[in-house]
């Protein structure tokens, strides 16, 4: 059974742009590092969510694919040092799975 991990970041507005700009980073890590899964990012237009809201999500074989793919954006410090400048702008952050039905 695959999944989707989505994480759902939603972000101080007022502070858009330095999010944007330090997100286009961390997708440039994924593109450059092979061990990096390869996520889609969106921005809600009209949804639950609001518009300060970024969402990246990526399909995984397995649940324990997912969990793996979370760790290591734990423990790597490439990641870990972009994190650190992200992560006061945070308003609220979940993490959510998926099973894929078809």
């Amino acid at each position: 059974m695959s999944v989707t991990m989505r994480i759902i970041q939603q972000y101080d507005i007022t502070r858009e742009e330095l999010f944007l700009e330090l997100e286009k980073k961390f997708a440039e890590l994924e593109k450059d590092r092979e061990d990096y899964p390869n996520g889609t990012r969106m921005k809600p237009i009209a949804a639950l969510d609001p518009t300060n809201t970024l969402i990246w999500q990526c399909e995984f074989p397995d649940l324990a694919a997912a969990q793996a793919a979370l760790d290591l954006f734990a423990t790597d410090d490439a990641h870990e040092e972009l994190a650190a400048k992200q992560h006061p702008l945070f308003e609220k952050v979940r993490i959510e799975f998926y099973e894929n039905l078809a």
